[in-house]
């Protein structure tokens, strides 16, 4: 779930250079307690938030060198040492001295001042060694904008500003400040889950994954691209990192795709984009699930159910491409290896199966996610005894220590990130930048996501993707789940069945209200909502839309900003995911990284879908419908752009097929869906018939 950077390598070694035995004891230390608290709460959720992120400070200060890129002397050694020291004891100070500090009547001690600015200040350079300067540059504007300069600040965004005492306070103490809301999810279902994904690869579970996908897809047209696909879809049930994904299965995908014929800078975005869906997929979807459930309030279990189809969609829509490049470039099968899904589950089917399976059953039987989580870290312990690399006591020291080092980066972003959160809704920013992003977009729902999807390509110039999801989520997601549930307002006023209280409401909002008096079509009704001011359009939207609908549109609007979030791995200038890729190919890392984007198209596709389909409505058989025709849709697009299906087609073909996919796609009637994916088979059904192109015809 952390985001790898370029200096991993010199971190190990740095880390090999260390005292192995006192990191691996600290480490394994702060593994089990997690372990221990989850199932016996004996300290309060801020003390183990605080205890949380001095754990973790401790190691980030250690691990990650003041100076990036170059051997640390003794000096700046013991300096990194003594500042973690100091950040952490700072952390472990401040809980003890909450009673006392409301007992002064919320004033702080000279040494609760110190720990508080050691705890902030900490965070800050933290961030800095860890992501760059986005996120300390947003902690330091958002604290200094409710302290000092926000008052002179014109119009909406004027702030009064407070005192530094009560800044200082509210960032420490505050229910959304570093060991708030966003700690809590760090310190418990994230961390959880990571160390879940620790036991899964240690115990072999990875090489699994490899496996089985051979067996699976080894032997197709394109065989080697639908095998980093599947790969990197499962793995992405066990780290939910794109670039820990790319680095893990790219090292074997990456090579059998140049083998089998795809050019280097393709097969580094196939791996790439599919390794981005990793963060999609359920039942582990990365951080960002774990803080939509907190947002949201919406059941863990609810979020990753409604979440797997369009997951499955995106995966299809990389595995599309794949297919139709391997026919475009005539590249024949590859020889099997073989390897069948009996010999890939008896090597290690059972510690991938069994625990992923319990955990399934576990959300879905109603247990939270933090018993789930360790319950799947036992089961893969002992699943592992039933293949070829049991874990010993050895193996489970290595994960827990392998756990831990993972989740540093994310665990002290998560905490430093409540700064900026915590800010957010002491100002109110929040809210006026919803009422912002649906003034600019006028009510149109597409500008809206146009609007949101530039904002995330920009933050994930120097956000790492679960930050982006946070900040644009706090920013954006009221006003987009608003758009989204006025659909329904507006089809009730258009087929007249807006109940009269509500009609009575919207006539105060109207400044001709005579416009009500006759019969309205859709297009009229969608006009008269989006120009009603929000002290309207939100108690009639409250009146009107049904509590399940409204629950469907306020996790369709956050799984739309979540899936926009992850577009910073593969799209360029920053795409990490597709330069790592690139890095293992031996391409171009730009040319990489647009192959990737290319890929990526569902990213951008699917979402669409959610806004104005009811793809996330729980409505399964509704659901199944619109996966369905996003499938034929998908696939047509995908053979538009690469102009081949099973054989090359020509620019009519295309446009035919450009046209029927959106229309798969379209939000309308079903005789239209019909008609598209009819005329997409029929096309199909005639490529197929055309003569087949081999990859010795094109040489």
């Amino acid at each position: 779930m952390s985001e790898e950077r370029p200096s991993e390598g010199l971190i190990l070694r740095e880390f090999n250079r260390l005292p192995n035995l006192a990191l691996t004891i600290i480490c394994l230390m702060i593994a089990v307690g997690h372990i221990y608290v989850a199932f016996d709460p004996i300290i309060s959720e801020f003390q183990r938030n605080a205890y949380h992120f001095a754990g973790f400070a401790f190691l980030a200060a250690l691990l990650y060198p003041l100076v990036r890129g170059r051997t640390r002397s003794r000096a700046m050694l013991a300096f990194d040492l003594t500042l973690g020291c100091v950040i952490a004891a700072a952390a472990i100070y401040l809980p003890a001295a909450e009673n006392a500090i409301y007992d002064r009547g919320v004033k702080l001690a000279p040494l609760d001042w110190a720990a508080a600015i050691a705890c902030v200040l900490g965070a800050i350079e933290l961030t800095r060694r860890l992501t760059g300067w986005i996120i300390p540059g947003l902690i330091i504007i958002s604290l200094s904008y409710i302290g000092f300069w926000g008052k002179y600040v014109g119009g909406v965004f004027s702030f009064p500003g407070l005192r530094w005492e009560t800044i200082a306070f509210r960032s420490i103490y505050g229910d959304d400040a570093m060991f708030g809301t966003i700690a809590r999810i760090s310190s418990t279902y994230v961390f959880l889950f990571i160390i879940f994904g620790a036991f899964l690869l240690r115990s072999g579970a990875g090489d699994f994954v490899i496996n089985l996908a051979r067996a699976v897809a080894g032997r197709m047209v394109g065989g080697p691209g639908i095998v980093a696909v599947i790969a990197s879809g499962l793995t992405g049930t066990i780290s939910g990192s794109a670039v820990a994904n790319t680095a893990s299965t790219g090292v074997i995908t990456i090579p059998l795709m140049k083998k089998a014929g795809f050019p280097p800078k393709f097969a580094g975005g196939v791996e790439a984009a599919s390794s981005t869906g990793g963060q999609l997929m359920p039942p582990i979807m990365g951080a960002g699930a774990f803080v939509m459930a907190s947002f949201t309030q919406i059941p863990y279990e609810t979020i990753v159910a409604v979440a797997a189809l369009p997951a499955l969609l995106y995966f299809l829509s990389v595995m599309f491409f794949v297919r139709i490049e391997a026919r475009r470039l005539g590249l024949p099968p590859m020889d099997d290896n073989g390897e069948t899904l009996r010999s890939a589950f008896v090597k290690g089917g059972a510690s991938f199966m069994l625990p992923i399976g319990g955990l399934i059953g576990l959300l879905v039987s109603g247990f939270t996610p933090a018993y789930a989580a360790v319950f799947g870290i036992l089961a893969v312990i002992v699943s592992s005894w039933l293949t070829t690399t049991p874990m010993g006591p050895k193996a489970v020291v290595e994960a827990l220590v392998m756990g831990t080092k993972g989740m540093i980066m994310t665990a002290v972003l998560l905490c430093s990130v409540g700064l900026v959160v915590n800010v957010i809704a002491t100002a109110g920013i929040g809210n006026i930048f919803s009422l912002m992003i649906a003034d600019w977009a006028g009510g149109n729902l597409f500008i809206a996501i146009v609007l949101i999807a530039l904002a995330s390509l920009v933050l994930g110039m120097g956000l790492p993707v679960t930050a982006a999801y946070i900040v644009l989520a706090t920013l954006s997601a009221p006003a987009l789940a608003g758009m989204i549930a006025d659909r329904f307002v507006i089809d009730a006023l258009a087929s007249g069945t807006l109940p009269d209280a509500a009609r009575a409401i919207l006539m105060f909002g109207l400044p001709d209200p005579s416009v009500l008096a006759g019969p309205l079509t859709t297009t009229e009704a969608g006009a008269i909502i989006k120009s009603l001011p929000l002290e309207i359009a939100a108690p009639l939207r409250d009146m009107v839309v049904p509590a399940q609908v409204m629950i469907a549109a306020v996790l369709s609007a956050h799984m739309i900003i979540f899936w926009l979030s992850q577009d910073s791995n593969v799209t360029p200038p920053v795409a990490l995911a597709a330069f790592t890729a690139a890095a293992i190919a031996k391409a171009p890392a730009m040319a990489t990284g647009f192959a990737s984007w290319k890929l990526a198209k569902g990213l951008y596709i699917v979402p669409m879908m959610m806004a104005y389909t009811p793809f996330l409505s729980g409505d399964w058989g509704v659901m199944l419908v619109i996966f369905s025709f996003g499938v034929v849709g998908i696939y047509a697009l995908a053979s538009a752009m690469q102009g081949c299906m099973e054989r090359p087609i020509g620019p009519v073909s295309r446009i035919v097929l450009g046209v029927a996919g959106l229309a798969c796609i379209w939000p309308g009637a079903l005789l239209l869906h019909l008609g598209a994916a009819a005329a997409v088979i029929g096309l199909l059904v005639w490529n197929l018939r055309q003569p087949e192109v081999r990859q010795a015809d094109l040489a």
